[in-house]
């Protein structure tokens, strides 16, 4: 039977809502609109006259459908060439999803996004709709076809998974303009010792390339590690300026909630650095400059207008 325009609305209606379930389930912006879509095609398939809440078959099928992917996806990370992190987006992005209470902020931050990638798919899907979006644990097990009390014990295991993650500090975009413009500074001095006082003494530096673009395979650890790396990857030179396509303009936002640094060559996001922020400094940088997953920033990118960039970078 052909979907009738109001069925249509009907789907709309949820769109925003299920990108944001599956882009926190999936850590890709790409896949969450896959799947997405192809949640809208067994809504045409079905008999929707007989679905009396909407709501509750659509997000199940998503949440289904995402945990089928996450199995599959959790065996070609095991292929993937270097390190693996999520896809980031930008402030204002409506895939963000709600960011009404802490909670709700703190499930999309870049950080937690990468220690979902520890949890088992049950876990990370109870976490996401009851943290994020305030589903019961009853409604939890009738997606998942599992207990209340499984979905209880889940939901608790993801808790305890996420506390051992690093303490995040939420802040403002003009904060997070604040820690990066003290950031680059440091960076570009030439010198070590301003950036390791920016740094926890644990500090981590993390590349995803994709096996696109070159990003070290093992994480930088430790405060003076990550600041000559930095100091590095700052400093000017003719192969970096040719494998970036450019000179980058490197500019101050937020993505995730926290504060970023972005590179732009020609119009074109060619990475996103994310930074973790705590109470005792700059804990963890997570650089997203695998070209795959920089799509949907740099066409966000492109409809807004951000003014002179903080520097040129290479």
């Amino acid at each position: 039977m052909a979907l009738t325009m109001n069925d249509v609305d009907r789907f709309e209606a949820s769109r925003s809502r299920l990108e944001a379930i599956a882009y926190r389930l999936l850590g890709s912006a790409s896949e969450a609109e896959d799947a997405v879509q192809e949640t809208f095609l067994r809504w045409q398939a079905a008999d929707v006259d007989h679905i009396e809440v909407p709501e509750a078959w659509l997000t199940k099928v998503l949440t289904n459908l995402c945990l089928n992917q996450l199995t599959s996806a959790r065996a070609r990370r095991e292929t993937y060439v270097g390190q693996w992190l999520p896809e980031p987006l930008l402030a204002g992005d409506p895939m963000l999803g709600p960011a009404d209470t802490a909670e709700q902020r703190e499930s999309v931050s870049y950080a937690v996004l990468a220690l979902l990638e520890r949890l088992s798919p049950n876990e990370r899907a109870v976490y996401v709709l009851r943290e994020a979006f305030d589903y019961p644990h009853r409604e939890i097990a009738e997606i998942l076809g599992i207990t209340e009390a499984a979905s209880q014990q889940f939901f608790h295991r993801a808790k305890e998974h996420i506390a051992h993650g690093k303490a995040r500090t939420e802040i403002d975009e003009a904060a997070a303009r604040r820690i990066v413009d003290e950031f680059l500074a440091a960076a570009t001095s030439g010198r070590t010792e301003p950036l390791v006082r920016l740094l926890t003494q644990d500090a981590i530096a993390i590349g995803d390339g994709g096996g696109k673009v070159p990003a070290r395979a093992k994480a930088f650890e430790g405060a003076l590690a990550v600041a000559k790396f930095m100091r590095g990857l700052f400093k000017p030179s003719k192969a970096k300026r040719a494998l970036a396509g450019g000179s980058p303009g490197i500019y101050a936002t937020t993505a995730n909630g926290g504060p970023a640094i972005v590179a732009v060559v020609d119009g074109r996001v060619v990475g996103v650095m994310c930074l973790e922020v705590t109470a005792e400094g700059i804990a963890a940088f997570r650089n997203q400059v695998n070209p795959d997953k920089l799509e949907r920033v740099t066409r966000r990118w492109a409809a807004a207008d951000h003014g002179e960039p903080l520097l040129n970078a290479f």
